[in-house]
């Protein structure tokens, strides 16, 4: 009997759920994250306190196919933060645990863009897209990016319940830094008043909105030459939209820049930062302070 007793304890415990469960370690939790906005804030926020874990990702991390391997390793971390508004298209049909998945942008869903029906096109080395859904480029409104920030600070001060002040310092720190950044491009947007401007990429339709800054876009990368219907798409846009600043999600081509000038366009580099700098020294706080030096240096040349 008491064999019989001990086997079906072996039965029971070796059948037990386990798919939704943290993996086991020992050492930091583990926090996954989307991209690299939401990468900087908990950094910022707990600091050594946790492991971020950030898969290393070529291209837009927006349009990352996982493997089946990749998605369990973000399954098994202890707190999963999503972006939300469509980005990461893959964690739609991925089953993450409902209970330690965060979606840092839930407080505004009722104020996500819709994008209409979009071409197919490349962009570099992530394969062939749309942006038709959404647009999830949602922290360029910096007062959107503090409350993605606040949610990852909720989110990490019910993981580490014993450090609540320490991560309460961190935040505040942050969002001192979000406000600033708002702040300074509200003076930049109130000196570009009605200028109209060009998007390179449909990536800008928050920071428009949220500041009130005239962007229409074309589908340009920057490191491809324009093909004849490209540049006359633009010259049909600029009929009714006489912009003279180009914004770009990266450095664009030398003779892209060229060709632009000679219509009287400036290029300027205003980074999502989606990812981490490929020179791995910037992080995002000075990529986004670097747009609004590059975004005031060429409306000042106006």
């Amino acid at each position: 009997m008491k064999q019989l007793v001990i086997l079906i304890s072996i039965f029971v415990i070796g059948c037990k759920p386990t798919v939704n469960a943290p993996a086991q370690r020992s050492g930091k939790p583990r926090v996954a994250v989307v991209n690299y906005p939401l990468a900087y804030f908990v950094e910022r926020i707990a600091g050594d306190l946790v492991e971020v874990h950030f898969p290393k990702i070529k291209g837009d991390p927006a349009f990352w196919k996982p493997t089946n391997a990749e998605v369990r390793e973000f399954q098994s971390n202890d707190l999963i933060l999503l972006n939300g508004a469509s980005y990461a298209k893959w964690t739609a049909w991925s089953s993450l645990p409902g209970s330690r998945t965060i979606n840092t942008s839930a407080a505004f869903r009722d104020a996500f863009i819709a994008v209409k029906a979009d071409t197919v096109h490349r962009h570099g080395k992530d394969g062939e897209h749309s942006h038709t859904g959404m647009a999830f480029t949602t922290w360029l409104d910096f007062k959107q990016a503090q409350q993605q920030a606040a949610a990852v600070h909720r989110a990490l001060a019910d993981l580490l319940p014993t450090h609540d002040e320490t991560l309460a310092n961190n935040f505040a720190g942050l969002q001192r830094d979000l406000v600033s950044l708002d702040a300074d491009l509200r003076g930049i947007a109130a000196d570009l008043g009605d200028t109209p401007l060009l998007g390179s990429h449909p990536v800008y339709q928050y920071l428009s909105r949220g500041y009130g800054l005239k962007i229409r876009s074309v589908h340009w990368e920057p490191d491809a030459m324009p093909d004849a219907e490209g540049w006359t798409e633009l010259a049909v846009l600029r009929k009714t939209h006489p912009a003279r600043v180009m914004l770009w999600e990266d450095v664009p081509g030398k003779s892209i820049v060229l060709e632009l000038k000679t219509q009287m366009i400036r290029s300027v580099v205003f980074a999502p930062c989606a990812n981490r700098s490929g020179n791995g020294t910037d992080d995002w706080l000075k990529v986004m302070r670097a747009n609004l030096v590059a975004l005031r240096s060429a409306i000042s040349a106006e």
